[in-house]
């Protein structure tokens, strides 16, 4: 997968939900790109690599107590299922405990989860 984090989100109306909707809104999508803007192109891809295993790039998947693209514990979202929080508590959660998303993937190789 060579394309940018960015590239799988559609940007069209949101639905309104109690959760987060698989869609986002173009202004949601251009805070997201904002706030992977300063990510490489191989980060962009260790973390799109990881959203698709993940829950197939769908913000609103569930597992337990996992939510979201990059099915992070709910406790990290702070009932903030927002699409655009999502994308900065995953930046937040892979850089602290990962150092980077490449790491990440590398990790995920070898254990199947992040």
């Amino acid at each position: 997968m060579g394309t940018d984090v960015t590239s799988s989100i559609t940007a069209q109306p949101q639905t309104t939900t109690a959760q987060a909707s698989t869609k986002v809104t173009a202004s949601q999508a251009k805070q997201i790109a904002k706030i992977n803007a300063n990510l490489s192109k191989t980060q962009k891809k260790a973390k799109n690599w990881i959203a698709y295993r993940e829950s197939r790039y769908n913000y609103s998947a569930r597992n337990g107590n996992c939510y979201g693209r990059y099915q992070l514990l709910k406790s990290y979202l702070h009932g903030n299922y927002s699409p655009v929080n999502q994308e900065k508590v995953a930046n937040q959660y892979a850089s602290s405990r990962y150092g980077s998303w490449t790491k990440a993937k590398k990790f995920w190789q070898a254990h199947h989860w992040y």
